[in-house]
């Protein structure tokens, strides 16, 4: 039995649609999926719905992008099962407006260097509730000036420091939620607030704060971002804490940064039956 936990449609960040992501978790024999769009809950519907006809399991979810002021760091936060989705919409719909805001000001500089059109990147934004980088990045290749997503050309456009979109990226956090705030709300809506890979952000001191605290449920361990070492401190963290131990692929498709197959991470069965029986 395979639970992966995490990953992305074009309702978000992702290359594949809501069917294609189901059909290939059934090629895989991934029977337990979470559809964790960022700032979004559209696939909940759709995603239900196919899931039965491929006998996959989808498990309600989204992925919320937050801001830890006290480290000055992003930090990402899965939320599973909430019972009361619509106490979360309000909060998806400032981030991805947004997020629309910022990455159409991206994309605007980047007109200005590449004499590309602006319809070339809303065409594979179409389905996404913003414009993401990878969008950006597809175009150009499109176009040929460059023939990989993330490179020099991404290096140039998107650094922080020198890139044509450096004023950009600095604001993109300045829409995000605090993450406590994310957490409670999550919480008020009887969802399981998860920090995703904390690993990406060096996360790990934020954790155990928030752990003491009891301010989160759980945390992502199997990630690729993660060797073995760190994911052993995770999981002596979460069982100091109690803490819900989840996993999951982190599937963009053609959007990941290398190689990520659905299923490659997964969620162990006894995290999984916790988190099913959580709220009963």
């Amino acid at each position: 039995m395979k639970a992966d936990l995490h990953c992305h449609t074009t309702i978000s960040d992702g290359s594949l649609g809501i069917s294609d992501i189901i059909r290939q978790a059934d090629r895989d024999d991934v029977r337990y999926l979470a559809i964790t769009d960022h700032d979004s809950l559209a696939s909940l519907s759709r995603s239900a719905v196919l899931g039965k006809r491929y006998n996959v399991t989808v498990i309600p979810a989204v992925e919320f992008s937050a801001f830890d002021g006290k480290s000055g760091r992003k930090v990402h936060i899965l939320c599973y099962l909430p019972q009361k989705p619509d106490r979360l919409e309000g909060l998806c719909l400032r981030t991805s407006e947004g997020r629309m805001k910022l990455g159409k000001s991206m994309a605007m500089k980047v007109l200005e260097k590449f004499p590309i059109t602006l319809e070339s990147i809303l065409r594979y934004s179409a389905g996404s509730k913003a414009i993401y980088k990878c969008h950006i990045m597809h175009a150009l290749m499109d176009y040929g000036y460059t023939t990989e997503l993330y490179g020099s050309v991404y290096d140039e456009i998107f650094d922080a420091r020198e890139g044509i979109c450096a004023e950009q990226v600095k604001a993109e956090a300045d829409f995000y939620p605090d993450v406590r705030f994310v957490t409670t709300l999550i919480r008020a809506a009887g969802g399981i607030s998860v920090m995703s890979h904390p690993k990406v952000y060096d996360s790990m001191g934020l954790l155990e704060e928030m752990a003491a605290a009891g301010e989160i449920d759980g945390v992502e361990v199997w990630h690729s971002s993660a060797d073995e070492g760190y994911r052993g401190q995770l999981e002596q963290l979460a069982l100091q804490y109690g803490l819900i131990t989840t996993g999951g692929s982190d599937f963009h498709g053609f959007y990941n940064h290398y190689a990520i197959q659905i299923g490659s991470n997964v969620t162990p069965k006894e995290s999984l039956d916790r988190m099913l029986k959580f709220n009963k």
